[in-house]
């Protein structure tokens, strides 16, 4: 069973639909926008409410099995930090960060029962590089780091997986918010000189659901951006 957060839109949307597509099991989560037209699957959760998701998992206990956890869920907030209202700063880190590790806190005892779990956390590029206005986003991304490596040791005696993939730029999701100007140079900073597709990151995904050795790990997938 796949489980994904915030699959109305953009990454977590097109996850949802491949593997649909693919005939296999999944389960979408959004808060505010439903997808217009066929919403089976979906359910409506804010990952931020501890009592939304137990009741989730309450309710699905005995059909859940195997559990494929994509976290996708993710907003950002730009600011420089003297300028920054600690109100907004602060709902990033609860949904990025406390919202993914509710969701994990919560999948953990079904996985271990099951001896199977992938978790697969999104990162970005964006907590590698140091980019201005961004203190809020990227800290709450490079905080999925040292906490999918704790608990990969904690877990992984059960064959349950967590791991990262540090996103760049693609061509779905909050590439949107990007001025055309700046993209344009964005683009020809990165070494393969485009924007990457949402099929690579599927195949990033999959490969990390088939590998059961890679565990508390990130891959960089940003077209070679330093």
């Amino acid at each position: 069973m796949i489980i994904i957060t915030s699959a109305s839109r953009g990454i977590g949307k097109f996850l949802f639909e491949k593997f649909k597509s693919e005939g296999k099991e999944v389960i979408g989560f959004y808060n505010t926008t439903l997808p217009e037209g066929n919403s089976d699957g979906y359910y409506k959760i804010n990952i931020t409410k501890e009592e939304e998701v137990i009741a989730f998992f309450d309710q699905h206990k005995d059909s859940l099995k195997d559990i494929i956890l994509l976290n996708t869920a993710g907003i950002s907030y730009n600011s420089f930090g003297h300028k920054a209202n600690f109100d907004n700063w602060k709902q990033v880190f609860e949904v990025n960060l406390l919202g993914t590790f509710n969701m994990i806190r919560l999948s953990l005892p079904k996985m271990r029962e099951d001896n199977y779990g992938r978790i697969i956390n999104f990162s970005s590029v964006v907590a590698q590089k140091g980019i201005p206005g961004t203190s809020a986003y990227a800290s709450s991304k490079a905080a999925l780091w040292g906490m999918s490596k704790a608990l990969a040791v904690e877990n992984g005696n059960k064959n349950v997986t967590i791991n990262n993939i540090n996103l760049g730029y693609f061509n779905i999701g909050m590439i949107e918010q990007v001025p055309g100007d700046y993209l344009e140079n964005l683009i020809q900073s990165i070494p393969a000189k485009r924007l990457g597709t949402p099929e690579e990151i599927l195949s990033t995904v999959n490969f990390i659901i088939s590998t059961a050795y890679f565990n508390g790990s990130s891959i960089d997938l940003n077209g070679g951006l330093v």
